[in-house]
């Protein structure tokens, strides 16, 4: 699922925290739904302008983060 077609960042939106296009539904909130055990169906009922597509991107997303962020250790 390409992201970048469905997640954006917009200062007037959210404090300018990722969310789904064209809604306020953060990126965040759909990640801890799924980190907490809520099935994607069961997201999809409470949040009813979220697609399938809308999940995919979140996750997809934060693979992305996940692949960019870079740890260097600290020599003691």
């Amino acid at each position: 699922m390409p992201w970048p077609e469905r997640i954006i960042v917009d200062p007037e939106i959210l404090a300018g925290k990722p969310v789904i296009r064209g809604t306020r539904i953060a990126v965040e909130l759909v990640l801890e739904l799924l980190a907490a055990g809520q099935h994607e169906q069961e997201i999809l009922a409470n949040y009813p302008g979220l697609t399938r597509d809308d999940v995919l991107a979140c996750l997809s997303y934060a693979s992305y983060l996940a692949h960019e962020y870079k740890a260097y250790p600290i020599p003691a």
